[in-house]
C-alpha cells in the first residue's frame, strides 16, 4: 500500500522503519526541528533524522491548519497516513487526504489515557496493564474507533521511559496488522466506550515534585512515571536532590512523612503514608546520578534527614 507517515519522537521510530520495510513511504511528515539543550542549538525529530537514513522525502510543516500538509498528502496519491506521537490535532482536510484516512498509533487501552502523555500516567497512576491501541482519527483527541488493542502487563520498578520503549515495536506490529485488516476489507473499527474516558493532560516540571505524605505506592510509581521528564524531585537541607528507580519496600512508616529511616545496598528507605519507599539512586546539584548508599556514604544524605 502507498502510504505516508506522520510522527516526531523516537517512540515513532520503530513504527516508520516496520512501515517502510512493508509498504511504500511516499511521504515523511514531522514536526520542526526545536531548540535544544543550553545552547539551544536546533536539534531534528528522531522520525525525521530516521527517515533520512531510510532515504525518504520528509516534510516539517509548522501548522497542520495552513492547507500545506492536506496538499502535501494529496499530492502524494496515498491509501493512507499512518500517525503516531506526531503532536499536533488534524483537521478534516488532513483527515480527508489520504483516500482510507489516518490511523494512530496510540499507547494506552482505549478510551483510557487519551491525550499526550498515555503511558507516564499509566505509570503515575500504578496501572497493572496498559497497551497500545490502533484506531482511526477524527477531529478530536483520540475519539476514533479501535481497529485493534494490544495489552501489556506493567513490570515492578519500571519508568515511563522503560514502557515507552517496550509499547513501541508492540505498537509497529499492531500497526502492520491493521493496515492488513483494511486492505483485506473484512472488518471495521469498534466505536470507543465514551463513558470511560479519561484524560492523560501533558506533564509539566513540577509533576515531578515529591509528596511523600501520598500513599507509599503513589510516591512509588510517580518517581517512576516522571522519569525521564520532568524526573522526580525533592528538597534535602535546601536544596533539590532527584530521585530515581524507586520501589515499595516491606518496612513500616515512622518518625514523619519524609524521613529518612535506613540506608543500605537497596538505597535510601524514605517514610510515606502507609509504608515506606526505597530509592535505589539519587542526584545533586552540580554531581551525577549515584547510588544512593554511596551519596550517604560521602554525608550527601543521613538517617534523621527529611526530604520535602
Amino acid at each position: 500500500m502507498r502510504v505516508a507517515f506522520m510522527g516526531s519522537p523516537e517512540f515513532a521510530v520503530p513504527c516508520l522503519k516496520a512501515l517502510a520495510a512493508a509498504h511504500d513511504v511516499a511521504l515523511v511528515v514531522s514536526q520542526p526541528d526545536k531548540p535544544a539543550g543550553r545552547g539551544g542549538e536546533l536539534r531534528a525529530p528522531a522520525v525525521k533524522i530516521a527517515a533520512a537514513n531510510l532515504g525518504l522525502p520528509v516534510i516539517q510543516p509548522a501548522s497542520a491548519k495552513t492547507g500545506e500538509l492536506a496538499n502535501a498528502l494529496t499530492d502524494s496519491n496515498i491509501e493512507l497516513a499512518v500517525v503516531v506521537a506526531y503532536g499536533k490535532i488534524l483537521p478534516r482536510a488532513v483527515l480527508d487526504a489520504p483516500k482510507r484516512g489516518c490511523i494512530n498509533v496510540h499507547a494506552s487501552l482505549l478510551p483510557k489515557y487519551r491525550g499526550a502523555a498515555p503511558v507516564q500516567w499509566a505509570v503515575i497512576d500504578a496501572e497493572e496493564e496498559t497497551g497500545v491501541s490502533i484506531m482511526q482519527l477524527d477531529e478530536g483527541m483520540d475519539t476514533g474507533p479501535v481497529w485493534l488493542e494490544r495489552r501489556v502487563a506493567l513490570t515492578a520498578e519500571e519508568t515511563s521511559g522503560e514502557l515507552l520503549a517496550r509499547l513501541s515495536p508492540v505498537g509497529a506490529a499492531a500497526m502492520l496488522e491493521t493496515i492488513a485488516m483494511i486492505e483485506a476489507g473484512t472488518s471495521t473499527p469498534t466505536p470507543q466506550d465514551q463513558a470511560g474516558a479519561t484524560h492523560a493532560r501533558m506533564l509539566v516540571k513540577t509533576d515531578g515534585a515529591i509528596d511523600f505524605t501520598k500513599e507509599v505506592s503513589l510516591v512509588a510509581s510517580r518517581i517512576r512515571g516522571v522519569d525521564p521528564w520532568p524526573g522526580a524531585y525533592a528538597i534535602l537541607r535546601g536544596e533539590p536532590i532527584k530521585l530515581f528507580r524507586a520501589y515499595v519496600t516491606d518496612g513500616t512508616a515512622g518518625r514523619g512523612a519524609g524521613t529518612v529511616l535506613s540506608i543500605d545496598k537497596g538505597g535510601i528507605h524514605v517514610s510515606c503514608t502507609g509504608g515506606v519507599v526505597g530509592i535505589r539512586e539519587v542526584q545533586a546539584a552540580g554531581r551525577k546520578r549515584m547510588a544512593a548508599q554511596d551519596f550517604a556514604a560521602g554525608r550527601g544524605i543521613a538517617i534523621g534527614d527529611k526530604l520535602l
